[in-house]
């Protein structure tokens, strides 16, 4: 049985527009010009105990507002899901005391108050026994490294701290499901890389299902076995990241070095020019042509060095999202 399961889960959110001026808001009155927004639309999803699944899309996509949904903050418009068992809108506590929601742009911990004072309180709502909260208090701060900051101010952490004093709330009650939602915004390349390590070796010790949205690749490159996509409110892939590669980039990319200045004109017809500098370039082959393309480079120009990668991830996610990128056929 999937531990979180999503069948045609829509949201729609309704907003009125009053036109500007007294005589509008009176107009108002009588009649409002009726706005919709469709922030999910029919999407369906399994995962299963476990899994570790990226949540990707453009701002506005839909990411936060289905989280939203199987956490039970808001209803859906249509559609059903569960998790664990549970209809999450329905608010039941035996599934809130099994599930835990960290969004990177809100806190739950007290501004004012140390991190261990919020612990405490959280202790108290969850009914943690004292001897297993001491011990897991230790074991979370030891894994993210923040013993030294649990009796400090919250206002006076740092950015990168308060967010690992944040997960170490979340995971207190020892959560079967977590629902990330950009962990790592606005943190520095070092407080990121801390915590996907800390998130990767906690998902493999306790096994917990984790559900990811995040802006930045390198955090779903490093952590998710899966990717969900969501593009305008649809689900439009679920799979695994080199299934990504393979089904929207026909092409692999030959990184060029030069031993002399190149002009962008003299590669126009070997590929798509990605990326061109006077003593380097970066070309977009089909795969079935990368070999009779190389071979001609290298005897057409002064190449100090040659190697042929897949085409970033990173933008053919971007290509996605501004309708640049169709499935491969077949």
């Amino acid at each position: 049985m999937p531990v979180i399961e999503a069948e045609r889960l829509s949201k729609t959110y309704i907003s009125y527009k009053r036109p500007p001026g007294l005589w509008g808001a009176i107009k108002s009155l009588f009649h409002r010009e009726r706005h919709e927004v469709q922030a999910v639309r029919d999407i369906s999803f399994r995962i299963e105990e476990g899994e570790l699944v990226g949540f990707l899309g453009p701002n506005g996509a839909g990411k936060t507002t289905t989280l939203k949904m199987l956490s039970g903050i808001i209803f859906p418009t249509s559609g059903t899901a569960r998790v664990l068992g549970f209809v999450p809108w329905e608010r039941r506590p035996e599934m809130q005391r099994q599930i835990a929601l960290v969004m990177g742009q809100k806190m739950q911990l007290w501004w004012d108050l140390p991190p261990y004072e919020s612990y405490i309180l959280l202790k108290a709502l969850y009914e943690i026994p004292d001897d297993v909260f001491e011990r897991r208090v230790h074991e979370l701060a030891e894994m993210l490294e923040i013993r030294h900051v649990l009796h400090t101010q919250v206002r006076r952490l740092s950015l990168g701290e308060r967010m690992k004093c944040e997960l170490l709330a979340a995971l207190l009650h020892r959560p079967r499901v977590l629902f990330l939602d950009e962990p790592t915004i606005g943190l520095d390349v070092v407080s990121q890389k801390r915590i996907r390590e800390f998130l990767k070796e906690y998902n493999q010790r306790e096994r917990t299902t984790i559900l990811l949205t995040s802006h930045y690749m390198q955090d779903v490159q490093e952590l998710a076995q899966r990717v969900l996509i969501i593009h305008h409110g649809q689900l439009i892939f679920d799979d695994t990241l080199r299934a990504l590669v393979e089904r929207y980039s026909p092409s692999r990319a030959l990184h060029l070095q030069f031993e002399r200045p190149v002009s962008a004109a003299d590669l126009e017809g070997y590929g798509r020019i990605v990326r061109m500098e006077p003593l380097s370039a970066v070309l977009e082959v089909p795969r079935e042509q990368v070999s009779r393309v190389a071979s001609a480079l290298l005897q057409a120009f002064p190449i100090h060095d040659i190697t042929i990668e897949e085409v970033d991830i990173d933008e053919i996610i971007r290509d996605i999202f501004a309708g640049k990128r169709e499935p491969v056929p077949g």
